[in-house]
């Protein structure tokens, strides 16, 4: 198959990578791709959501598949515009992909589906969410913003005054844009929190192996989030059992209401899981791979990605089986540019990758690079997902960082703690 890989990021490089060492894949595109992509696959010069070239480039190159990385580009009608063209793609429609594009849409069907979930109140001015806020009794809440804000439009605040100043800057500060003008207000969830992506085609679920993301900027799950500094696979924190029921009780009734809902789901439903004390809850969903824990998962998995995305965009995943894993653990260390998640600074070159490169059971994910000549420059907010396996979570997170020391660039940055919270499950 040629395959053609939409995006720019960690996930896509991922992507890139897994499907070009595909035995059913025998050339990969990528638009547009990145410094790290260019490796892996023949970047193209079209933009993620850029949709009429996209499918023109399609056509025109014979692509077998498309694989979709961004919730952007699925919110902007790619799926569509490619089943419009008779193109296999892989990813939701415009209208399932409102799972992940409107939080509000995403509450009401799960309160539909009887999924669980925190209790919460949504808001399209910001008056009515002050009053809320003012006549409630002040607890923990989280307030996000209904539309994409590539992660960073949920505000988690300990008491009444974060929270008005969190409506304050989405609604009247407007610091997402339009995908602020209305809200969602929430219970906070306590426990621990894990990432369930699965394979859907609409009416069988793949369930992939389950990670752990981490989405504080800082060691100790401190300071702003962001779209994740990095994550390990498998948590331990997911049993057989615990996955079983988040099946039973997340998956299936969410892909069954979407079809009663008329937007069935192709895709990778991502589910954020909060395990509490009255079980797993769900925080979001998102319709595509995550990133950065796409790196950890596609880093163990050994089956055909090519033939399992085939599969699941044919509608013939029941035919595909079971996924194969490599048994060992994976890490990923994400290192970003001095000011993320705020105020990112670009241009800086990049040393060390080849060093970093010649380590066994390592791998550096690009995400926010260019090649600017001989050089390789930072040139977004998360730079790299340094990636290794090891035969226990020790010896993966040791040699993750032993990649990430090789590395070195003006402001990189990294947390120093990623997978240190699998090993306390185990105790």
């Amino acid at each position: 198959m040629k395959v053609l890989v939409i995006g720019q990021g960690g996930r896509e490089h991922a992507l890139c990578w897994k499907l070009k060492n595909s035995p059913s894949v025998e050339r990969v595109y990528c638009a547009p791709g990145n410094a790290g992509t260019a490796l892996e696959a023949t970047n193209v010069d079209i933009g993620s959501t850029d949709v009429e070239r996209l499918v023109q480039f399609a056509k025109s190159e014979r692509i077998d598949l498309t694989v979709v990385g961004p919730e952007a580009s699925l919110v902007a009608g790619v799926v569509d515009a490619f089943q419009a063209a008779n193109l296999r793609i892989f990813g939701p429609t415009k209208k399932a992909a409102e799972l992940e594009g409107s939080k509000i849409f995403s509450k009401e069907l799960m309160r539909k589906a009887n999924v669980p979930t925190a209790e919460f109140q949504s808001f399209s001015r910001h008056q009515d969410a002050v009053t809320f806020l003012e006549d409630r009794e002040e607890t923990p809440l989280v307030v996000k913003a209904d539309g994409l804000a590539s992660g960073k439009g949920v505000f988690v605040c300990s008491n009444r005054q974060e929270a008005l100043d969190a409506v304050k800057q989405i609604m009247l500060e407007q610091a997402f844009g339009e995908s602020g003008k209305k809200i969602v207000i929430e219970e906070c969830l306590h426990g621990h929190e894990a990432s369930i992506l699965a394979i859907v085609d609409g009416n069988t679920i793949l369930t992939l192996e389950a990670c752990q993301d981490h989405k504080r900027a800082y060691d100790g799950d401190t300071g702003p989030n962001t779209g994740g500094m990095g994550a390990y696979c498998p948590t331990p924190l997911i049993t057989d059992e615990l996955m079983d029921e988040i099946v039973e009780k997340v998956l299936v009734p969410t892909a069954h209401f979407m079809n009663v809902e008329e937007r069935p789901f192709k895709g990778c439903l991502y589910a954020g899981i909060m395990v509490t004390n009255q079980g797993p809850k769900v925080l979001e969903f998102n319709v595509r791979f995550g990133d950065p824990e796409t790196q950890p998962v596609l880093m163990r998995l050994k089956s055909d990605l090519g033939l399992l995305l085939k599969a699941a965009a044919d509608g013939k995943l029941a035919d595909f089986g079971p996924a194969e894993w490599d048994p060992r653990p994976a890490v990923c260390v994400v290192m970003a540019a001095d000011g993320y998640p705020a105020a990112p600074k670009k241009g800086a070159p990049i040393r060390g990758l080849d060093e970093a490169a010649e380590l066994p059971d390592a791998k550096v994910f690009h995400a926010g690079t260019i090649r600017r000549g001989d050089d390789i420059v930072a040139d977004g907010g998360r730079v790299l997902g340094v990636t290794a396996l090891g035969s226990d979570f020790a010896e993966a997170k040791l040699n993750a960082y032993q990649a990430v020391k090789c590395i070195r660039w003006q402001g990189g940055w990294c947390r120093k703690d990623i997978s240190d919270r699998a090993r306390s499950y185990l105790d």
